[in-house]
């Protein structure tokens, strides 16, 4: 088994924040595999599928942004899954909008929820899939980032956001298929998204 987390903050007041990029993610992916994310366990909403033969389970915390290692954890014990059969899918504001990375372990680089993963699990050895949200333009206090993070997606970035949303598939399968260091060269690399219209 496979888990594969989306986080971000639940509410239909975070739905369309860029600090949300992760349950976007979980969100598509359970679309196009035909998931459904509707039970309730472990303080989370999950389903449970196949993405490219693989058995997983998807999963969205429902605790808030900085607990969601609560939730991860449980998850984590209930279902036996070791921290690198897990993917964590998250926001990143060192990355340009549009990119990805995938990496496994490393520090959280201050982001609360990956805080909260490493301090619940007791590891860093877990994947995680970033996607790029830039940093905002003017402003670089902690007040500046968190209204940022927390404020919701222009229209070009919410066009961009969808147009990603392919390649974080085809990512998430080529690391459930060929692994991570396959999945890491392929799409590690600077991509230029397509064109929103």
């Amino acid at each position: 088994m496979n888990l594969i987390i989306g986080l971000g903050n639940p509410g239909r007041g975070y739905a369309k924040t860029r600090h949300n990029a992760g349950f976007m993610a979980a969100d598509y992916l359970a679309a196009k595999h035909s998931i459904k994310i509707s039970t309730r366990e472990c303080l989370s909403h999950t389903g449970s599928g196949i993405i490219a033969d693989t058995p997983v389970t998807l999963a969205k915390p429902g605790t808030y942004m900085n607990l969601s290692g609560e939730a991860v954890s449980r998850l984590a014990r209930k279902y036996r899954v070791k921290p690198q059969s897990i993917t964590v899918i998250h926001d990143d504001l060192d990355l340009k909008p549009g990119q990805i990375r995938l990496r496994q372990g490393g520090s959280s680089a201050g982001h609360k929820g990956i805080e909260s993963m490493i301090h619940c699990l007791g590891t860093r050895d877990f994947v995680r899939l970033k996607i790029g949200i830039g940093r905002p333009e003017k402003g670089s206090s902690e007040d500046d980032i968190v209204d940022y993070v927390l404020g919701e997606l222009v229209p070009d970035e919410a066009k961009l956001m969808q147009a990603i949303m392919p390649r974080i598939n085809e990512a998430i399968e080529t690391l459930l298929t060929q692994g991570l260091d396959e999945a890491m060269n392929k799409f590690n690399r600077f991509f230029a998204p397509p064109a929103c219209e």
